[in-house]
């Protein structure tokens, strides 16, 4: 089953080139897709020189946020399994062999890797954060019915087919909730695989903030009682 990696990117020059050989190290067969939602740092000279066979660039014209940049990539996979992947160096792409696994073995039809359910190491950073994240994978499970530890994990993996009958409407990180809400709805099987994790700071580019939070908390009610 070939893989897809869709990498939204938003001025990410000191990571992109390190992320990239990441993926690309990978021992399954794969696409890439880098989505630069319009960086002004100069990561786009950079996606330049990574383009190739394997690898597609594509550029916004303007900042749209996340949600948007996932929303274009999403648009044009052409594998059997999308993954998504930060592209700073919080998350291991070492670790796709073991995300995929339930879908690979027909077990599964939607992954997400978790930082809180795991025997794997996570650096130790943020207490709020944390605890925010808790809370909102707490109140969505509330709505869902589900039993996520997280949420709000980046990695999330999907048969193509499951993302191919979601439409996904937020630009920024309210993607999380709503994709979560909207497959909760779906006759899908869903699986939790827990993953490392190396959080990096706000001095390092961390960009999510309180805003954000709020938003997501918004996002959770909104397409779970109003959709």
């Amino acid at each position: 089953m070939k893989l897809s990696v869709v990498i939204p990117i938003y001025n990410e020059k000191e990571t992109i080139r390190a992320i990239h050989a990441a993926v690309q190290a990978v021992p399954m067969d794969k696409e890439i897709i880098l989505v630069d939602d319009y960086s002004t740092d100069g990561t786009r000279d950079i996606l330049n020189e990574l383009a190739g066979p394997s690898t597609r660039v594509l550029l916004h014209e303007r900042n749209m946020g996340k949600g948007a940049a996932l929303r274009t990539g999403f648009r044009n996979v052409l594998g059997d399994i999308v993954i998504i992947q930060d592209a700073d160096l919080e998350y291991d792409p070492q670790e796709y062999v073991k995300l995929t696994q339930p879908i690979r073995e027909g077990k599964a039809d939607v992954v997400y890797g978790s930082r809180f359910v795991t025997g794997e190491y996570r650096r130790v950073l943020f207490f709020w954060h944390m605890l925010g994240n808790k809370f909102l994978t707490l109140l969505s499970n509330m709505m869902t019915n589900m039993n996520l530890t997280d949420m709000e994990t980046c990695y999330k993996v999907f048969r193509r087919e499951v993302l191919e009958n979601i439409t996904i409407e937020e630009n920024r990180f309210g993607f999380e909730p709503e994709i979560t809400a909207k497959i909760a709805k779906m006759n899908v099987r869903i699986y939790e695989v827990g993953i490392s994790y190396s959080g990096r700071t706000y001095k390092e580019g961390k960009k999510i903030g309180w805003k954000d939070g709020v938003a997501a908390l918004k996002c959770i009610l909104k397409y779970n009682l109003l959709r």
